[in-house]
Parts: C-alpha cells; sequence; structure tokens
C-alpha cells in the first residue's frame, strides 16, 4: 500500500541522521540528537508513544510521524531522552531486510577511462542479496577459497522511502527518503570471470553500508558529494559525485522504468576512479586488499563507515 504523502514527507524533511543500533532486544533505532543518540524505542516507551522497531520499519511502514513525535517530545523535556552512552554504541547494517539492493557499474568518466570501459549508453545494473549486508565498524572475512584480488569501491547510497513506477528524472529525487555512505565491495577475479557480475559481488558481508541514513533535506545536491577511501590510513580515491554519468535522478527514473521501486530499497550509485581494479601495474602486482587490512569510505556530510577484512 502506497505511503501517504505526510507520512514520507515527515521521514525526508526530518533534519536528521538516523541509524540502526545493536541492542540485546535486536536491532533498535537510534537519532541523533545534540545530547547524544537517542534511543528511539526506550524513549517511546517512557513516553508512551509508539515509535519505529528499526530504520526498515521507518521506511517500509512509513513511520515518519511516529519518529518525529518522539523527536519533538524530547526537544520539549530532554530530561525524558533515554541516551546511548557513547561507550556502549554498537552500529547494525543500516538496513536489514530490504526488498531490492540495486548497484550501477562504471557510473564515473574517470572510473571508466581507468578501467578501459567505454562509457555506457544506459546505467549497467546488477544485484546484491541480504547476506552481503554489513555495519559501521563491522567485520568481512574474505572468501579467499575462491578468489584473492579483493577491492573496495566507495558509494553514495539512495534510500528509497514512497513507492514509485515510471517517473520521471525531474521528479525522480521526490521518492528519496535519504542518502548513506556504502562500500562495494569486490572479488574481481569471480566478477570478471564471466560478463555476469554478480558471483564478484554478494559475498558476505560485501555490503557495507552506514552508519547514518542522512534524511533528503540534509543534503542539498547528492551530485555535489566529496567521496574519499582510505585504506590503513593511505587516501586510495578522493573524487566527487558530479562524475556521474547517470546522476541519481537519472538512476532512479532509469530503474523505476523496469521495476517498482518500493520503501527500504537501496541503490548503489557506482564508484569513481581509484580502485584497485584501476591500476595500471599487472593483476598479479596490485595491492589487493587481504585480511588485517582496514578500509574507511566517507561521503561529505553522511559520514564514515570503516570496516575491517579477515
Amino acid at each position: 500500500m502506497p505511503i501517504p504523502d505526510q507520512d514520507f514527507q515527515d521521514i525526508s524533511t526530518l533534519g536528521a541522521r538516523i541509524a540502526n543500533l545493536r541492542t540485546e532486544g535486536g536491532h533498535g533505532l537510534g537519532l541523533e540528537t545534540p545530547d547524544g543518540m537517542l534511543d528511539v524505542r526506550a524513549t517511546a516507551r517512557a513516553l508512551g508513544l509508539p515509535a519505529p522497531l528499526d530504520v526498515d520499519d521507518l521506511l517500509q511502514n512509513g513511520l515518519g510521524r511516529q519518529l518525529r513525535a518522539v523527536r519533538d517530545a524530547v526537544l520539549r523535556d530532554p530530561a525524558r531522552a533515554v541516551l546511548v552512552p557513547a561507550a556502549e554504541l554498537r552500529f547494525a547494517p543500516l538496513v536489514t531486510r530490504p526488498g531490492k539492493i540495486i548497484c550501477v557499474g562504471f557510473n564515473y568518466r574517470e572510473h571508466a577511462a581507468e578501467t578501459g570501459t567505454p562509457i555506457p549508453r544506459q546505467p549497467p545494473l546488477f544485484a546484491k542479496f541480504a547476506n552481503a549486508l554489513n555495519h559501521h565498524e563491522g567485520t568481512i572475512t574474505l572468501p579467499t577459497a575462491i578468489d584473492d584480488r579483493f577491492d573496495f569501491e566507495t558509494e553514495l547510497v539512495v534510500l528509497v522511502g514512497r513507492r514509485c513506477r515510471d517517473v520521471r528524472p525531474a521528479e525522480a529525487l521526490d521518492v528519496v527518503a535519504g542518502y548513506a555512505t556504502g562500500n562495494d565491495v569486490s572479488a574481481r577475479g569471480m566478477q570478471m570471470a564471466t560478463t555476469q557480475f554478480l558471483a564478484g559481488k554478494t559475498s558476505d558481508g560485501f555490503a557495507p553500508l552506514g552508519p547514518w541514513l542522512v534524511t533528503r533535506d540534509r543534503v542539498p545536491d547528492p551530485n555535489a558529494l566529496r567521496l574519499q577511501t582510505r585504506v590503513n590510513g593511505a587516501l586510495r580515491q578522493d573524487w566527487t559525485t558530479r562524475d556521474m554519468i547517470f546522476d541519481c535522478r537519472a538512476l532512479i527514473a532509469f530503474c523505476a522504468g523496469i521495476m517498482t521501486l518500493d520503501p527500504g530499497d537501496i541503490l548503489f550509485t557506482g564508484t569513481p576512479q581509484g580502485v584497485i581494479l584501476g591500476e595500471k601495474a599487472p593483476p598479479e602486482q596490485r595491492r589487493w586488499l587481504k585480511a588485517g587490512d582496514e578500509v574507511v569510505s566517507s561521503l561529505e556530510g553522511l559520514g564514515e563507515l570503516r570496516v575491517r577484512l579477515a
């Protein structure tokens, strides 16, 4: 059932950074406040208010008004807020049960150039599955039994907040709930073994996402964000989302022309140059990721996403 306009607006215009937290009772919704991380479920219970359980519940069931009511009650009476102590803060995957994880390949001009890939005439789409979802400060166990060429791809991720089909590019951002930092981790040997990317893209933990869902109103132009990747502290990617071949409007419209997009669906929008696949050394001499490495992905205003490899 379509989410009413007001419920959607109460998500996309919240002006907030929202997280999924790992708690003793499972995943719970966190809301960043000036005083710290608000435990939405515990605060709502203390206030006698309903509240979304997690980010999936918030997006898929259009519970923006509930979250706004809890936030506003705390603003009126900060003493009623239940905050998570910083030492106990543990992030979960930003979403855990999306209907679709859609990914785009070769969507930056300089990345296409570094890999010798012709500029695509349409966005090349592939998918990941929910087993690939991972979280800020998570661990990825590399599947070394099937590959030894592992790579990073820091990406802007779009989170859909409104059901849509056949949306026009000019109106495409109107269906967005918010944005997040993502890393499309890749096993390049498996990816390049055939013309289909899937085998190299959806191993367990290969889709770290988060830590924040940043609501749409805090990102005036998603195609004007600086993007960076650091591996063990060394800067490896440093570019801007302006270089997308198909910008966020075009990508959403293209995907919505193929299939219905539902609240909670996520869209990885591609990565710029600087990935290991684009290095000019022979494949056996490239700086492939290995156990013990730390990868930090960041997008301007969306926060840092940190993962370790094992």
